[in-house]
């Protein structure tokens, strides 16, 4: 009869000094509990509310509805992997169906977007906003389900500039990665 050797035993990613990387985060526990790195830092947040996965879903739909063959939307936990550092799971992306692996989206996407919840709301407009810019996403939009507002940003000349910024019932026609109309209110019903 053989004798397993024991795995070993790492300390929890969280105890360790330094920055954390792809092979920390792939360590973390299944609890329930979303985690993301920026430049090595560990983001934890928890599930989120219903309010939240239904603008997700409301906002995925139409997406992927007017969403052209070669490219594909996909909603979190899906990690982007900028780096070997920085690994985020933008609520909502589109991207290119060639650039995913089974794994995951190890470039920028084409569109990121974010859906604001108290506890992320400051990493969603800065870290999060400051990362895929420097990655080169095309498009990042963020939407606020409280007021309800959706603001967008396309790269110009190597820096996000805003090209929407709608409250309520207002539609908005945005053209980055693909031509789609949208109006926050109909994203929380």
């Amino acid at each position: 009869m053989a004798v397993m050797e024991p795995e070993p035993q790492y300390p929890p990613p969280w105890r360790r000094s330094g920055p954390l990387t792809r092979d920390d985060l792939d360590r973390m526990p299944d609890d329930g509990h979303r985690y993301e790195l920026i430049d090595g830092a560990l983001i934890m947040t928890p599930a989120p509310s219903i309010r939240h996965q239904d603008v997700v879903l409301n906002l995925a739909l139409e997406l992927k509805a007017a969403c052209p063959p070669d490219l594909k939307v996909m909603i979190a936990p899906t990690d982007v992997a900028i780096s070997q550092d920085t690994i985020m799971q933008p609520d909502v992306l589109v991207a290119r169906r060639e650039d995913f692996t089974e794994r995951d989206l190890p470039q920028a996407p084409l569109l990121a977007v974010e859906v604001l919840s108290p506890s992320t709301r400051r990493i969603d407009v800065m870290l999060k906003f400051s990362r895929f810019e420097a990655a080169g996403c095309q498009s990042y939009w963020v939407i606020d389900p409280d007021t309800p507002e959706l603001i967008a940003w396309e790269m110009r000349d190597g820096a996000y500039a805003q090209v929407a910024k709608v409250v309520g019932d207002q539609v908005v026609e945005l053209s980055l990665p693909f031509v789609v109309s949208v109006a926050p209110a109909d994203l929380t019903l």
